[in-house]
Order: C-alpha cells, then sequence, then structure tokens
C-alpha cells in the first residue's frame, strides 16, 4: 500500500465533510435544531455527536486509546447548540482535529496498532471505521435536510431525472485517473 490511501481518505472525508457544509447552507437554525419525531436525533444533536467522535478519536491518534476518558458520549445527544455558528464552529473544530492527525499519518504508520475501547485495530482499519461511520452519519444530516426543505432542498448529487444528461457528459470527455470530488 502506498500513499494513495491516505490521499484517498483524505479526499473521501473532505466530501463527507463538504456534503455537511452544503446541507448546512440550506437550513436555518430552527431547521438545524427540528426532531421529526419524538425521540430521534436533529441535525444538529448529530452533528455534536459526531464532533464528540472526531475529537475522541483524532486527539493524539498514535498514542491515546480512542475513547478518550472526558468524553461524555451521552451529552453528545443531548442539543445545546445556541446558534447556527456555534454548531458550525464546533463541526470545523471536529473536522479540524481529524485533518490534523490525518495530515501526520504516513504509510509506514499504517499497520500500527492503535486501540479504540481498548479494541486494537491497525490505522488503516481506524481511518475505515471513521469513514463509515461519518458517512453513516452525513447521510442523515443530508436526508433530514432534504426532508426538511421538501421542494426548496437543492440536490448535493445528480438530481432525479439527469442522470442520462450527467453520464453523457462525463463519456464526452477523454479517459482520467484522478478522485470523483476533484471537480466537486
Amino acid at each position: 500500500m502506498n500513499n494513495s490511501y491516505l490521499e484517498s481518505a483524505s479526499k473521501q472525508f473532505k466530501y463527507y465533510k463538504s456534503l455537511g457544509d452544503k446541507t448546512f447552507e440550506q437550513l436555518n437554525f430552527d431547521e438545524l435544531q427540528k426532531e421529526l419525531t419524538q425521540d430521534s436525533n436533529s441535525i444538529s444533536i448529530i452533528v455534536k455527536h459526531l464532533v464528540g467522535n472526531m475529537l475522541s478519536r483524532w486527539t493524539n491518534f498514535l498514542n491515546e486509546d480512542g475513547e478518550k476518558p472526558w468524553r461524555d458520549r451521552d451529552f453528545e445527544f443531548v442539543d445545546s447548540y445556541t446558534s447556527k455558528r456555534e454548531l458550525i464552529d464546533n463541526w470545523n473544530t471536529g473536522w479540524d482535529c481529524l485533518f490534523n492527525a490525518l495530515n501526520q499519518l504516513t504509510i509506514d504508520n499504517l499497520n500500527n496498532i492503535i486501540y479504540i475501547r481498548n479494541e486494537g485495530h491497525t490505522v488503516t482499519e481506524a481511518i475505515n471505521r471513521q469513514l463509515c461511520h461519518y458517512a453513516y452519519h452525513v447521510g442523515q444530516i443530508v436526508f433530514l435536510g432534504k426532508l426538511i426543505k421538501g421542494t426548496d432542498w437543492k440536490s448535493l448529487s445528480i438530481p432525479k431525472g439527469d442522470s442520462s444528461k450527467y453520464n453523457q457528459d462525463k463519456f464526452d470527455k477523454e479517459k482520467t485517473r484522478k478522485h470523483f470530488t476533484d471537480d466537486l
């Protein structure tokens, strides 16, 4: 395995962050806090959980267990944000922690063993675990945003009915080797 794995993982994380960012742009603070059913999670709560997870997992990533003693996971599911700005600032703090840790890794680290709740993972496995976890929750954020906005939602992917046009545009171009997010 070479450095392309770390580059690809970083691009994937950036892609999922951008989906969250683009969702937040479409919503006001009340919409971010909206719980669609009793005991469901609002976007605000999902963000708080993701930030708590990121700070715990990526702080001292190679040297400390990913489940920090200072993390209060249960409190992550209590909406305590007081503004959209606070939510976005926290969101960015979590992602900054992740990218700072990821940017310090080299291919020589990929087989190192790190721990999450005393369970050993290679660095590669830990990255994959978090990438999947964040994609899952960002998908929830986007879906909730789409439900909340209804017909006012601005699509973050290929809009319904535009697949043929999108594919034709892609196939009209020369074959290239690049990451799918390079044009976003």
